[in-house]
């Protein structure tokens, strides 16, 4: 296989995969990696691909392994601040996804000379990924084993691969190198852009027997006058490190389940890595190779940034003021809409729909607010917070639930003018902001408005959208629809679990298809709309079933689910969507999967800066399950569950002592409440 055909032969293999027999080959190393064979003489044709980031560059490095165990890379490199002018016959809507980005095949690396032959790599032998992605071949015919890995700079405009040569032969080896270096240039908005690639390997190598020589390949940018210099490795890998160190050091999920553990340690990586460096301050980013630099409400707002006070990063808790900080610059006096956006640095979309974006903004920040357990920046949300929730009481329409133009998906699919998501994050949102008003010393009048506003809503709600669809109890998705979604798990997660047994089949029975997991719908009049999922769907569903107590059915699909993403052919992160992004490895979602054990599986619900309730769902078949390191409401803590003959007892201990701050028994079933 050429380099050429990588890209394409990835796109068709992603498309396909669905209906590929191939069976899990991937297996766990460790809790931070995992791991592919292939035989030197079976090999299995395979390809995928894996993005990695840093505050200043991304890449998805698309890879695909032939018939013949022959690899063949195409690093499609970002650089997210650089932003090259459009051609003059493009869209205007183009400016939002103009990035300084190129494709990169292997015929940037340097050719390698042994005597009058051309060196060529042994077949594939692994791949490894453990927050970086590596390869190892099996030896050459000169005896050479060729190992090669690839990791983004975590602080400049640089994308790197490793490339180390080892003789296993009896002699020494001799290899000259056929340098190259490609240096090219492009103008934007803020001046010339330089993109260099080069290596660093020398004229000349000797290896003796045993010996072993690593050479790097980079791919850096440049803006105007940056001066740049020799690729340092060390410098790359060492700060590479220490960030993965960071992520399994904080908010550690202990399992009788390997694949679960592995998985929550890799959404840890995948969730925070993707934040960028902006005209804003750091902002989370999506990702995906289309959303650089930009923030929405749903995956910044709603998703990510609730998850960062319980993983206790510094750095996700600055993006996450950064981003609420640019929503609330938008409030007015007159309660117009918030725009869902911003991109390329603070632009904001050119037509904004209302996609019940100021209930996910008041559902993430009153959220994030109170697990922070941070006053000073709860008091600098409070006014985005109830500006939000006084903007959808507005969109009320007659029978009491809110109006909006769309949701998330952005009119992929039908939502009418009312739809049960954006209605479920008000309710939400009203509950957590109870909470908040009491935790800020807020009057009582404040506290009971919100308080009865969400009581009077729930009701709406039950009315308006509960119904019987396809022959179950749940929920239509918005007046007139007749065909179950995926979006009915919102009232199980934000607490209404009235109708929670019809709904959870409806889930689980009706819309889970094997390695989609929840489908967004099955049977849309419109055929392709059966073949949609998105993981977020999935994700929010399996949160919603275990907070409604369903233990058993969550987990046995929370395993199949896992295990596909983490060891199946798509891996080892959780994606975006299928068909469309070709099942991308978005970043919020990571922090949604990090969420389901968070507050489904452990039940933790903030209800002040020092406080919150604890709902264990400890599965039949576990003794025991722990989650710690956990550095929420300003804290590091554990919480331990072990089987009892009666339900489970719980502990929970300060996380650098071992000191025990609670002990007590529960029945897996009542919230437990506790205060620091």
């Amino acid at each position: 296989m050429g380099p050429k055909h990588v890209l394409t032969t990835v796109v068709t293999f992603l498309f396909a995969f669905l209906l590929s027999g191939q069976e899990n080959a991937w297996r766990i190393i460790s809790k931070n990696e995992i791991q592919r064979e292939f035989s030197e003489d079976r090999t299995q044709v395979y390809s995928d691909n894996i993005e990695m980031a840093g505050k200043r560059v991304a890449a998805i490095v698309n890879y695909a392994i032939d018939s013949m165990g022959n690899l063949a890379v195409e690093r499609e490199v970002f650089f997210p601040q650089l932003h090259p002018y459009i051609k003059e016959n493009d869209p205007s809507w183009y400016v939002y996804r103009s990035y300084l980005k190129d494709t990169h095949t292997d015929a940037i690396l340097p050719q390698l000379f042994i005597g009058e032959k051309q060196f060529a790599p042994g077949p594939i032998k692994k791949s490894t990924i453990d927050g970086m992605l590596h390869f190892e071949h099996h030896p050459a015919t000169s005896g050479i084993v060729m190992k090669r890995s690839f990791l983004p700079s975590m602080s400049e405009r640089l994308f790197l691969e490793r490339v180390s040569l080892t003789n296993t032969a009896d002699s020494t080896i001799r290899l000259r190198a056929a340098q190259m270096r490609l240096e090219t240039k492009d103008s934007g908005q803020k001046g010339t852009f330089t993109t260099t690639v080069w290596s660093d390997v020398p004229d000349a190598v000797q290896l003796k027997a045993g010996e072993t020589f690593s050479f790097s390949v980079s791919i850096a940018a440049q803006l105007n006058d940056e001066v740049l210099t020799a690729s340092d490795f060390e410098k790359t890998w060492a700060e590479r490190t220490v960030f993965l160190n960071s992520m399994s050091g904080s908010l550690q999920l202990e399992t009788p389940d390997k694949v679960l553990n592995t998985l929550f340690e890799f959404s840890k990586t995948r969730a925070s890595e993707s934040i960028f460096e902006s005209k804003l301050g750091l902002i989370h980013s999506p990702g995906g190779g289309r959303y650089y630099v930009g923030i929405w409400a749903n995956d910044q707002a709603e998703y990510i940034s609730p998850f960062f006070p319980y993983l206790g990063y510094d750095i996700g808790h600055r993006s996450a003021m950064n981003m609420y900080r640019a929503f609330a610059k938008e409030i007015n006096p007159e309660y117009t809409k918030l725009p869902y956006a911003f991109e390329v640095e603070g632009l904001p979309p050119p037509s904004p729909l209302d996609r019940g974006d100021a209930a996910m903004i008041a559902y993430g920040a009153s959220q994030y607010a109170l697990a922070t357990g941070d006053t000073t920046v709860a008091h600098e949300l409070w006014p985005l917070i109830t500006w939000c929730l006084e903007y959808n009481r507005r969109q009320l329409n007659e029978a009491g639930v809110v109006r909006s133009e769309s949701d998330e998906m952005e009119g992929r699919i039908e939502t009418g003018d009312a739809n049960l998501s954006t209605s479920s994050l008000y309710y939400g949102a009203l509950r957590h902001a109870s909470d908040l008003a009491k935790s800020l010393g807020k009057s009582n009048t404040t506290i009971k408005r919100y308080q009865k506003r969400a009581k009077k809503l729930r009701s709406a709600m039950d009315s308006y959208f509960g119904a019987a669809i396809e022959g179950l109890n749940t929920y239509r998705y918005y007046d007139g629809h007749t065909t179950l979604r995926h979006w009915i798990c919102l009232p199980l997660v934000v607490g209404i679990d009235d109708r929670k047994e019809d709904t959870i089949e409806a889930l689980f029975d009706r819309l889970w298809s094997g390695k989609g997991g929840v489908h967004v719908e099955k049977n849309n009049p419109n055929k392709s709309v059966s073949e949609i999922f998105w993981d977020r769907g999935t994700l929010y569903a399996l949160r919603g079933t275990f907070i409604a107590g369903a233990t058993q059915v969550s987990l046995d699909k929370l395993q199949q689910f896992s295990k596909e993403r983490l060891l199946g052919n798509r891996v080892p992160y959780v994606v975006e969507a299928y068909p469309e992004g070709g099942m991308a490895h978005l970043s919020a979602e990571s922090g949604l999967y990090c969420r389901v054990f968070i507050e489904g599986l452990f039940g933790i619900n903030p209800t002040g800066f020092d406080r919150f309730t604890l709902t264990p769902r400890l599965p039949k078949e576990w003794n025991t399950m722990a989650l710690r390191k956990i550095k929420a409401f300003g804290k590091d803590f554990d919480i331990e569950v072990s089987r009892t003959a009666t339900g489970a007892n719980i502990k929970i201990k300060e996380g650098q002592t071992g000191k025990l701050l609670l002990e007590k028994n529960s029945n897996l079933q009542q919230p437990i409440s506790f205060q620091f």
